[in-house]
């Protein structure tokens, strides 16, 4: 994936990943039943909250404080990481990608406890789509860049962009992946995605390299 090289500027591009961001808050605000609560207590909870990822069903979970500090060490429930790491030198041969069998160049992967399986999520108009990874194309993926074996298990993944020139990879939150999917939902229009969805993924992982050097 390559800068949208249409009239959209800059600006135009951060307002409309804005936008993006806030479509469920302002869906919240046009309708009291869809404010934000916490998804365990239902309390109101600010904009800025904490996440917990539900193992089950691999679904992020909203939770205020209180509910985030009693749950975190339930056995149905992980707190979503908290590092960004870019990685400049990742290693990630085309024929190994092939391998994997993941149809399009956006995929966040992880260790999932609840299959005891490298999990592939990607994008797409209906939302996050998984795919079961061959073990062994993953054990020859951390053979390549060992720091993989230090992937925490249902907290973080990593994102690989390989729709940009050259690819683009991360270990992120898991939570920061189903940001994107619920963005690129969001935005979604035709058959291809459109602007929206290019501006989207091109700023989120703008933002990532920032936030890593930070």
């Amino acid at each position: 994936m390559t800068e949208s090289t249409g009239t959209i500027t800059s600006g135009g591009r951060g307002a409309l990943v804005g936008r993006l961001r806030n479509v469920n808050a302002r869906r919240a605000a046009s309708s009291p039943s869809l404010q934000e609560r916490c998804d365990l207590c239902r309390t109101d909870i600010p904009s800025d909250h904490r996440h917990l990822l539900q193992l089950e069903e691999r679904a992020i979970a909203c939770v205020c404080e209180p509910c985030w500090a009693m749950r975190s060490g339930d056995a149905g429930f992980r707190p979503t990481g908290s590092r960004t790491v870019w990685l400049d030198d990742f290693d990630f041969p085309d024929e190994l990608w092939t391998a994997l069998a993941i149809p399009i160049g956006l995929a966040f992967l992880f260790h999932s406890s609840s299959t005891s399986s490298v999990i592939a999520l990607y994008p797409s108009p209906a939302g996050a789509t998984e795919s079961e990874l061959d073990l062994h194309g993953w054990g020859e993926l951390v053979a390549l860049n060992p720091l993989l074996a230090e992937l925490e298990t249902d907290a973080e993944a990593l994102v690989v962009n390989r729709l940009a020139n050259p690819p683009q990879h991360a270990i992120v939150p898991i939570d920061r992946c189903y940001e994107l999917v619920g963005m690129i939902r969001a935005g979604w229009e035709g058959i291809s995605g459109g602007d929206a969805v290019e501006i989207a993924v091109t700023s989120f992982f703008d933002e990532l390299r920032k936030k890593a050097a930070s």
